[in-house]
């Protein structure tokens, strides 16, 4: 199916910035939200990243207007008779989304397609709730969405082959790179980035220096090349969004997603991130402070000690996670590493968690995964794969075959 026309409901960031991406293709699009004051937002959100592209050279004014006249904001459901897609951007709730999807059933045509931007909730349990449970699929944008060039495809256990293709064509007719995912709780960017967020949140509550440590484990990761430091990037996220996902990833997965404590203290305090400007960074000093005396407190109270922290001991439990998708047939070994360097900006001159496990070598990673869970814990348990591609003397780039072959 050619799709001609598409709506997008919800007007916030990640809802804005698919309906920029939608009519910057040429395609007319419903920016759908509640209420006014929240439309208003999304199309400033819009005209704002179009304006970005004229103040570069990318656009004249006058393609800018063309492209903006694509968009019209609405909060009734005008239009949606003759919509081939509708991608929903809302709160991270089945029930919402059911709710959702069940209301503009009633009123879209049965070719539509139903795409949910959810980042890690069960799309056959959002699809339970409709008639249509074909054209129901997980369309999973990054922040920020006229930047990322990746789009997670997530089918349910009852989407078509028909809508898998027509939203991968779709992707592409984006300029996007789209990526075909199992379905499985956190799909596979979130799934794998989340270990690594968790990490860097329990390092800090277990520092003696908790602000100094935080600076510096930001600049160590950006010198192995990735586009920010963990602090920095849950802050982008959101950490409210981390406490979500990882307590969805904890209820599927077990302890070694057992989520950090700081989070749920930072959520209680409000500390949110940019979306208020406070998180674990702050443009107040005092702000500072607060940080290191919540952190503190709980240090206190829990008895912690201060442990060392180390590249290997963020990027490894990334790795093994990867590793464990890879076992489920989550995705493939080649599709893991492009989803983390297109989703996250994994340094591509490591080539993705799986690439790099390789150029490290399996049995160095295996070895430094056991040592950390002795000292750590067993979140840092590896995975079974690891073990049996060491014995069988899979080590990677110096046996000449790990994850891939050299």
């Amino acid at each position: 199916m050619v799709i001609y026309k598409a709506a997008v409901i919800g007007a916030g960031t990640m809802g804005s910035q698919i309906a920029q991406l939608i009519s910057s293709s040429g395609l007319p699009v419903i920016l759908k939200d509640t209420n006014e004051e929240a439309l208003k937002k999304g199309i400033e959100t819009i005209r704002r990243v179009f304006q970005g592209r004229v103040e570069k050279g990318n656009l004249t004014s006058g393609e800018m207007e063309q492209k903006l006249a694509l968009v019209r904001g609405s909060i009734r459901y005008d239009g949606f008779q003759d919509t081939d897609i509708v991608i929903e951007a809302i709160d991270e709730n089945v029930k919402v989304k059911q709710n959702l999807f069940q209301e503009i059933e009633r009123i879209c045509p049965d070719r539509t397609i139903f795409a949910t931007n959810t980042s890690s909730l069960s799309i056959s349990a959002i699809a339970s709730a409709v008639k249509r449970q074909d054209k129901v699929i997980g369309m999973h944008f990054f922040n920020p969405a006229y930047i990322m060039k990746l789009v997670e495809v997530i089918p349910g256990m009852a989407t078509s082959r028909e809508t898998v293709d027509d939203v991968v064509a779709l992707s592409e007719s984006l300029k996007k790179l789209p990526i075909k995912v199992q379905e499985c709780p956190g799909f596979l960017v979130s799934r794998l980035l989340m270990p690594y967020l968790n990490e860097a949140a329990i390092a800090i509550w277990e520092s003696a220096q908790p602000i100094r440590m935080m600076k510096e484990v930001d600049q160590m990761i950006l010198s192995m090349g990735m586009p920010m430091g963990p602090y920095r990037l849950s802050d982008m996220i959101g950490i409210d969004i981390l406490e979500k996902v990882s307590d969805i990833l904890y209820e599927a997965y077990g302890p070694r997603m057992s989520p950090a404590r700081l989070i749920n203290e930072m959520v209680k305090a409000k500390r949110l991130g940019q979306k208020c400007g406070t998180g674990f960074y702050s443009a107040d000093p005092e702000k500072d402070k607060e940080l290191d005396t919540i952190i503190k407190k709980e240090k206190m109270k829990y008895f912690l000690k201060s442990t060392p922290v180390s590249i290997e001991r963020l990027i490894y439990p990334m790795i093994n996670e990867a590793v464990f998708t890879l076992q489920e047939t989550i995705a493939t070994a080649s599709d893991i590493d492009t989803a983390m360097m297109a989703g996250v900006g994994f340094p591509q001159d490591k080539g993705g968690p799986l690439h790099f496990a390789d150029q490290i070598g399996i049995d160095i990673v295996l070895s430094k995964l056991e040592e950390l869970s002795k000292t750590l814990g067993t979140r840092f348990w590896p995975a079974y794969r690891l073990k049996k591609m060491a014995v069988a003397g899979y080590l990677g780039v110096k046996s000449g075959k790990g994850f891939f072959t050299y």
